[in-house]
């Protein structure tokens, strides 16, 4: 189990800036790394009235168990739990929470584990760069029938991060446009879906 407060700041992009942010940091495709986002909540959406968002995200040979808890516009508390192929198959198929760090923390809310469900499933091409004390990432995400760009910044230290994003996207010429959390793209695209 890990746990940590992340302060990021998102941005969100078209297309061709997404592209030329690529070729300005001389971003080679092996660079690039596909991370798959499942989403869960419970029919009543008890996760989404806390603000919070939890995930199983695949990269490579990697499975993480998270749960984001919104503590402020642009930090969250971060559980995260590693998981074996055989318990994520588990929770996939509806057949309860493994019992570890996140189940602890989801009890604490009172979210009736045994009703999660996961209602979908985002894709993520990646780019991190270290970049002034923080971490630059670059995403392409797809999902139902969207596309997106976004660039954010992490940093350990909100006031100087966000000076850092503000000069990060003047020099590179990109209007300020505010990035919703991916879990919030999805549900607008599938709430238009059924629509």
């Amino acid at each position: 189990m890990t746990q940590q407060i992340e302060i990021e700041f998102k941005n969100m992009l078209t297309k061709l800036q997404y592209e030329r942010l690529l070729e300005a940091f001389s971003i080679k495709n092996e660079q690039i790394i596909r991370q798959v986002n499942h989403y869960f909540d419970t029919k009543e959406n008890d996760l989404k009235q806390i603000h919070s968002a939890l995930r199983i995200r695949v990269v490579e040979d990697s499975i993480e168990f998270t749960l984001k808890e919104k503590a402020s516009k642009h930090q969250h508390l971060e559980t995260t739990d590693y998981l074996t192929s055989e318990e994520a198959n588990r929770m996939l198929a509806g057949e309860g929470v493994p019992p570890y760090s996140v189940n602890e923390r989801l009890a604490l809310f009172n979210i009736p584990v045994g009703e999660l469900h996961c209602y979908g499933t985002l894709t993520t091409d990646r780019v991190e760069i270290p970049y002034k004390g923080g971490l630059l990432v670059f995403d392409h995400s797809f999902y139902l029938h969207c596309d997106d760009y976004e660039v954010e910044y992490e940093t350990h230290d909100e006031a100087v991060g966000k000076e850092i994003f503000s000069e990060f996207l003047a020099h590179h010429a990109i209007e300020p446009q505010p990035a919703p959390k991916k879990i919030v793209r999805f549900m607008t695209a599938l709430n238009n879906q059924k629509g």
